[in-house]
């Protein structure tokens, strides 16, 4: 094992993938040298040992800042994780710490892939992170030197969720002030390991991005119903049920009543209770008993890609967008930053250098660790869209000056400092996030793209005028969501189009410039209905649209979210069981086309002919989300004129009913939609009754083929 794998090393790197990420992404391993000590056998066979036993928790940390000896670490239990401890303690003692009574920061540690020996790998095929939860607390005492002391604990655990322990870690420092021994640790260790999960309910992929995209409370209620009936009494965790008392009267605690709420129940035999579930399906809930406290945690259920902490995207837009909506000043240059001219928006220009790969420092002299931790959390999910991946593996959400030589040899690295001394050297950053100002800088010194990469994009797209990326008409129906009150999930939801809707351009620029692309795996010589990738009205606008993109979209091509995103796509399509046609291409076309009857009636007969498995409609579900129209241009399908096309439309309906989340989809039709589907129902089965009665079409159903599409009935 190298020093570069150790995780002291990592950690005193900001993290350590600052060495071992960097040579992973660009397929050369350049070794440091062994200066730090390696983490013992004894550790790696506990960590073997645990990971089997799957424990949430694998390490609590204990620092403290000694006036005459700087950060300090004072405690590691179980075993310790680092073999220079002072490195580990300067990253959760951050600068200013003592300004501030209570802090929370948080950072994350790598494992090189010998440590692992491949048992464990993560979807990039690397070690998976260790995520690190610091809370900080200052206790001022005038009988001590400086009249204050300043300790910190840490949680390490591989759930990106980490926000969870909040509470916990709240409540354990606070009891470690009182008793500083390893026993505290111990009780802390115990209490969050026994955190039971055994009833939180498995979900796909498809499942995960149907309830992440969805506000419905109750999607997916049917998962948690079955696991809470399989459970034993004991897993039954009154924190995640609650229980109330049956009797003759019916009444509830508090003066409910159990036939008028309305919720899913049913009869806990083994105890003589009526539990309801009552929750929302986006969160288990589940609680941690510490010193005989019950603490409930909401652990979310769907955890798309680059998700860690309890980030919100609504603060880091508002945070650049405010200064820049009164007094807007201008951008140097850049054509894979300034997509819209010198005045393009801040978060366009920080969301153009996530995906191009720039050097990125989120900067707060003023504000708390917390805060610009979460602002780098938040771009990351900024830039993923819960589709693209491998920014949080080079991202350092708090990291300090002593660290800057190892953090400049990371390509790309997404940082957040409180050192002012970032500003003034700007040949250490591309792009400078100033969050006390709410300003974005690009660095002069920041280097421009090769002049082949302009060149075949100019070729390529020469005599197109007057491109528009769409971004500021973008950037405004954001901000009205966020004035409007719309939520965190509807700000998500539409970055998530937006990084959709861009890689599905690029796709379509690859094809225009290089004659194809990596980013469309499939034949659609073996589609049923012809069509792929991103819809356009007409050509024009296709070539507006990948003529003002194409900078950045050259950008994005080089990189390692690009190249893992080509991965994903290759082990999605495997995967996913429709092939048959570009589900997203053909319902796109229904939604925002003028199609004629022949074309609109191929794609309906190809989905109800394709819909025939559970995870069938859940691929289906995935492309007409409840914030996009929802089931929309399927119930156009009802209005037809081709009599095969309503029935089939019909069927469809019927499908998604009968799911446990398209039911959903189902009851958001309007009440006219709903009417069309009753009759047409209907008339559907009179027809295949008189068809019955009179001998023909035995054993043929309704007869709905592709061929004789414009038959009526």
């Amino acid at each position: 094992m190298s020093a570069e794998g150790s995780i002291h090393e990592e950690a005193s790197a900001g993290t350590a993938s600052m060495k071992s990420s960097l040579t992973d992404a660009e397929g050369s391993r350049n070794r440091a040298d062994s200066s730090g000590s390696h983490i013992s056998k004894q550790l790696e066979s506990y960590n073997e040992e645990h990971q089997e036993q799957g424990v949430h928790v694998e390490y609590i940390l204990v620092a403290e800042f000694e006036v005459d000896q700087g950060p300090l670490m004072e405690h590691q239990y179980p075993n310790a994780i680092s073999g220079d401890e002072h490195m580990l303690a300067e990253l959760m003692l951050p600068d200013q710490a003592h300004l501030y009574d209570q802090d929370w920061t948080i950072f994350f540690l790598h494992r090189d892939a010998e440590q692992t020996e491949g048992k464990e790998v993560d979807q990039s095929g690397q070690p998976p992170l260790i995520y690190v939860l610091n809370l900080v607390i200052t206790k001022h005492d005038a009988t001590v030197k400086r009249g204050a002391k300043v300790k910190a604990m840490a949680i390490c655990t591989r759930h990106s969720f980490l926000h969870i322990y909040k509470p916990i870690l709240l409540l354990a420092l606070e009891e470690y002030f009182k008793s500083p021994t390893i026993e505290t640790l111990e009780k802390l260790y115990n209490s969050v390991n026994e955190m039971d999960l055994s009833c939180m309910p498995q979900i796909s992929v498809l499942e995960s991005q149907i309830l992440a995209s969805s506000d419905n409370k109750e999607i997916f209620i049917e998962k948690f119903e079955e696991m809470q009936l399989t459970a034993s009494p004991v897993q039954r965790s009154p924190s995640s049920l609650s229980y109330y008392p049956t009797g003759d009267s019916g009444l509830m605690i508090g003066g409910m009543n159990s036939e008028t709420n309305g919720k899913p129940k049913y009869i806990d035999l083994m105890s003589g209770r009526k539990a309801f579930i009552n929750r929302d399906t986006h969160e288990f809930e589940s609680r941690v008993v510490y010193h005989g406290i019950p603490i409930p945690v909401k652990i979310p259920v769907a955890i798309l890609p680059e998700t860690v902490g309890d980030f919100s995207l609504i603060q880091l837009i508002t945070t650049f967008s405010t200064p820049h909506s009164h007094n807007p000043q201008p951008f140097a240059l850049h054509p894979h930053l300034t997509t819209n001219g010198p005045y393009t928006h801040p978060i366009i220009v920080l969301i153009n250098a996530l995906l191009t790969q720039k050097r990125i420092v989120f900067l707060g002299k003023a504000k708390p660790s917390g805060e610009v931790v979460d602002h780098v959390l938040a771009s990351c999910a900024l830039a993923s869209g819960g589709t693209l991946r491998g920014f949080t593996r080079h991202a350092f959400p708090y990291t300090d000056l002593s660290k800057v030589d190892d953090l400049l040899r990371v390509q790309g690295f997404i940082a957040g400092v409180k050192n002012p001394a970032f500003a003034n050297h700007d040949d250490w950053w591309d792009v400078l996030c100033n969050i006390d100002t709410g300003r974005i800088k690009i660095s002069p010194a920041i280097k421009q793209p090769p002049s082949s990469e302009l060149l075949q994009s100019n070729i390529s797209f020469s005599g197109v005028s007057n491109p528009d990326t769409g971004d500021n008409a973008f950037m405004d129906d954001i901000l009205h969501c966020i004035t409007s009150r719309f939520g965190e999930s509807a700000v998500r939801a539409r970055w998530r189009d937006w990084v959709v809707r861009f890689t599905r351009m690029a796709a379509a620029f690859e094809e225009v410039v290089y004659g194809a692309s990596a980013l469309w795996i499939g034949q659609e010589d073996g589609h049923v209905v012809k069509g792929h990738g991103y819809v356009w009205p007409d050509e024009g606008t296709k070539m507006r649209d990948l003529t003002a993109n194409a900078a950045r979209i050259e950008g994005w091509r080089n990189t390692r979210s690009y190249y893992a995103y080509v991965q994903d796509l290759a082990k999605l399509y495997t995967a996913k069981p429709i092939k048959s046609i570009d589900l997203h291409h053909q319902l796109d076309r229904l939604r925002t086309l003028r199609l004629s009857h022949f074309a609109s009636s191929e794609i309906f007969l190809a989905l109800h002919a394709a819909m025939t498995s559970y995870e069938a409609i859940n691929q289906v579900l995935c492309c007409i989300p409840e914030y996009q129209g929802g089931v929309y241009p399927i119930a156009v399908g009802l209005f037809h004129p081709y009599q095969k096309v309503r029935f089939a439309a019909v069927e469809i309906l019927e499908r998604l009913r009968d799911h446990i989340a398209g039911r959903h989809f189902f009851n958001s039709m309007n009440r006219f939609q709903r009417l069309a589907f009753v009759r047409l129902k209907e008339e559907r089965d009179a027809w295949a009754a008189g068809q019955q009665v009179q001998g023909q079409g035995q054993g043929q159903g309704i007869g709905l083929g592709v061929g004789g599409v414009g038959v009526e009935g």
